[in-house]
């Protein structure tokens, strides 16, 4: 089974930690011997002080599936509160409507 770059990502904060087995340890470092792009954010992620600081790289596709759930959620957002202004615009008409034509009820 080929390693891929996904995976070593995904054992990079435990293998920065030094909370991975000695096997474990020996694979990523075995990969990040043939990838330097991927050793240089290994260094990067051991000089970061917790492990939660560690950025998450993302390929281009998982940022667009990112840009599309926040637009959809603007989207909504702008939907309901258009929804709301006008209800909001619905009850003052209505109001005043009854109070135009009770006060012209009364006098008549």
């Amino acid at each position: 089974m080929k390693i891929t770059r996904n995976v070593i990502l995904d054992l990079l904060p435990i293998y920065v930690a030094n909370e991975a087995s000695a096997d474990t340890r020996a694979l990523v470092e075995s990969y990040l011997a043939s990838d330097p792009e991927t050793a240089d954010l290994a260094k990067e992620f051991a000089k970061m002080e917790t492990a939660g600081d560690v950025p998450v790289p993302l390929n281009k596709e998982d940022a667009m599936e990112a840009y599309r759930e926040a637009k959809r959620l603007m989207f909504r957002r702008t939907v309901i509160v258009a929804a709301m202004i006008a209800f909001g615009f619905l009850c003052v008409l209505g109001f005043m409507a009854v109070v135009w034509f009770g006060a012209f009820r009364l006098v008549s």
